[in-house]
């Protein structure tokens, strides 16, 4: 299911190195943190949303990592970053061992049905 960006040919050469750089640091980050980590939260502060979700995990006794940028004020470019290479546009972006599983309302259905266990204990 892939999805549709602008083909690297349509991007004139005089922008290439902006477009493929441009906040490329906080996606490195991320991405370290997913390679290194079974569950990944990825929030902002003062969104409700990354708290529900690791409140969840907390009580659950479930370790994760947590990494947190901005809040509705600042760093939003740096957040928008992610969300173009993820493709998700909300906060929390939640990966369980590499794979994006979407937000809070998202894990939560998991844990619901029992898939995120399932998820857990899967090579």
């Amino acid at each position: 299911m892939p999805r549709e960006i602008l083909d690297p040919k349509k991007i004139h050469t005089s922008i290439q190195k902006i477009v493929s750089e441009q906040h490329a640091d906080i996606i490195a980050e991320v991405k370290e943190a997913i390679a290194n980590n079974t569950i990944v939260i990825v929030g902002m502060a003062q969104n409700p949303a990354p708290k529900r979700a690791r409140k969840v995990l907390n009580e659950l006794n479930i370790d994760y990592h947590y990494l947190e940028y901005g809040n509705y004020f600042k760093e939003w470019r740096r957040r928008n970053a992610l969300k173009m290479w993820t493709g998700w546009p909300t906060f929390p972006m939640i990966f369980v061992k590499g794979t994006l599983i979407g937000g809070s309302s998202d894990m939560r259905a998991l844990v619901d049905t029992g898939e995120l266990d399932s998820l857990l204990n899967s090579d």
